[in-house]
């Protein structure tokens, strides 16, 4: 053992044993300096003698590259690290002792809103282009893919930059954000009427995308697009001075932008200005790592920083997987580092969100099991020749037990769901693909899901109608829906009781309605056979007689 290397004692944690069984395994190999370990390993005397500290676990590549230039086996020593490693990421994080209360300087699969715009960094040009564009336009639309940071961009970006304007930029009357929802229009018409006075009125429309997914009535689909565009035609109908106080900012998931275009006057204003959200750059990615931690007065390593800015550098809706993945870091860092080791033990950025998942679901006992996949896949509406979206539900739809309301909490804590007020959501739709077991039951109950995703609606529609019986499901839809949600003991108990109402008094009044259009049918087509053959032989009797009375020649 070299002089430099400080004490160490194997009982104080995981991290010092190992550390001392590779001090062990070097002494055994005659105890080589770390210069002569370097010329055989390829890593740098510092890097070989810090995997010795038991400061932290070293990364795997050097560990093993440590145990080769002392004669040791890699097939022994892999098994032994990776078991290492994923006993510390189950651990907590331990706390700083003097800071106990640290907030977590990343938000996971949470967007960044307006309070967060400290930490949040990278964006800075886009926010820059985008702040112009919409003082210079009424109207302003953002495209970009799912997960490449769209709502963070118009929240923590947008809105924060409006509320601190420069010297020669005036603020805004007021600054509004709202989602579409099922009835934007009905929900959200009165935020396009701008405050009194001189300044604008700035309203951002984040997920525009669910006009389209969860509105399903186009008149008010169309009339709340109406509304939005006002702001341009009454601009262009006025004087400058007296023009439209409103302007809007929407944002718009790339793989919908298409139905845009089924709009006339919704594609001149995307047309007029749109500004597209890509993939960050290397060095954004690396500004999105480092400059968070800085700011909570963490230490990156420089190996997990190169890692990273590899793994999610020019993909397209990377961006809170690797968010969730630092967030998981910091609560498994080694003192104030957030370190590869730990990186790897949670699979990188595409595993992180899988290992958080999986690590919920395996302390829910198979009753609760089936409680979180009936809630989750009532967050999913499934896509049409389009990716799957999520869809936030009121929580009284989700929660109809103390063991689901148990299960919910659960989750949230875990922030694989938000929940706002009465709302509950997904964190983001990247949960959908990159969490392998909500992405097999999304496809395993596509069509189920579809149908239930209509029967929620027809049975408010039903609700909302004062269960008008003209409402309930009949022929082909209610017998779906029946074979869909209907066993011998009655409907399916992943229903809401207003939806079990629906379908079973669908069910019943079908019943008798059924069975009397057959018959009314039956007699109608018996009545019309009976009208066809007194015809037919009325007219036979008529050509008869006039064949016999004709004059023969």
């Amino acid at each position: 053992m070299g002089r430099s290397e400080k004490p160490l004692d194997p009982g104080a944690g995981p991290v010092q044993r190992f550390a001392h069984e590779l001090r062990e395994l070097r002494r055994a190999s005659g105890s080589p300096t770390y210069r002569d370990m370097a010329r055989r390993a390829g890593y740098s005397a510092p890097t070989l003698s810090n995997a010795a500290t038991g400061d932290r676990l070293p990364s795997l590549p050097v560990t093993l590259a440590y145990v080769e230039a002392c004669g040791g086996r890699r097939e022994e020593w892999e098994p032994r690290w990776r078991a290492l490693a994923e006993e510390l990421s189950a651990r907590p994080a331990a706390q700083d002792e003097d800071d106990p209360d640290d907030p977590a300087p990343y938000r996971g699969l949470a967007r960044f809103d307006p309070e967060d715009g400290d930490l949040f960094f990278g964006r800075d040009q886009l926010v820059e282009d985008l702040v112009g564009l919409v003082r210079k336009h009424r109207f302003v639309a953002v495209v970009g893919a799912s997960g490449s940071g769209k709502s963070s961009l118009l929240r923590a970006g947008l809105v924060r930059a409006l509320r601190n304007p420069g010297e020669r930029d005036g603020r805004p009357a007021a600054i509004r954000i709202c989602t579409p929802g099922q009835a934007p229009w009905h929900d959200h018409g009165a935020l396009l009427e701008p405050v009194a006075g001189d300044a604008d009125t700035v309203l951002v429309v984040d997920q525009f995308e669910e006009v389209f997914t969860l509105c399903q009535d186009p008149v008010e689909r169309g009339e709340f697009i109406d509304g939005l565009l006002r702001c341009r035609t009454e601009a262009a109908s006025r004087t400058e001075a007296a023009g439209s106080r409103l302007r809007v900012v929407i944002a718009v998931r790339a793989d919908f932008y298409g139905r845009c275009t089924e709009h006339p006057g919704l594609v001149q204003a995307l047309n007029a200005a749109s500004l597209l959200v890509g993939p960050m750059s290397p060095e954004q990615v690396r500004e999105a790592i480092v400059k968070p931690a800085r700011a909570g007065r963490l230490v990156v390593e420089r190996d997990l920083t190169a890692r990273i800015v590899s793994d999610v550098a020019q993909e397209p809706g990377a961006l809170p997987l690797m968010s969730h993945a630092l967030l998981e870091l910091w609560r498994r860092r080694r003192g104030r580092t957030l370190t590869l080791a730990a990186y790897e033990a949670i699979g990188g950025v595409q595993g992180a969100v899988a290992h958080t998942a999986e690590e919920v679901f395996t302390g829910f006992t198979a009753d609760r099991t089936e409680l979180a996949r009936s809630l989750l896949l009532r967050l999913i509406t499934p896509g049409e020749e389009a990716p799957d979206t999520r869809r936030p539900a009121d929580r009284a739809e989700l929660v109809r037990s103390e063991a689901a309301a148990e299960v919910l909490e659960a989750l949230v804590r875990a922030r694989l769901v938000t929940v706002d007020g009465t709302g509950v959501d997904l964190a983001h739709e990247a949960l959908i693909t990159a969490w392998p077991r909500l992405r097999t039951w999304a496809e395993t109950d596509r069509e189920r899901l579809r149908l239930q995703r209509r029967l929620t609606e027809s049975a408010k529609e039903w609700a909302q109608l004062e269960r008008d019986p003209g409402a309930l499901y009949r022929g082909a839809r209610l017998l779906a829906a029946r074979d869909a949600f209907m066993g011998a003991d009655g409907p399916a108990p992943d229903l809401t009781p207003l939806e079990r109402e629906f379908l079973t008094t669908s069910v019943r009044t079908g019943r008798f309605v059924q069975p009397a259009l057959v018959r009314m049918r039956r007699f109608v087509r018996s009545r019309w056979w009976l009208a066809f053959r007194l015809a037919l032989l009325c007219a036979v009797v008529l050509w008869t007689v006039w064949f016999l009375n004709r004059d023969h020649p």
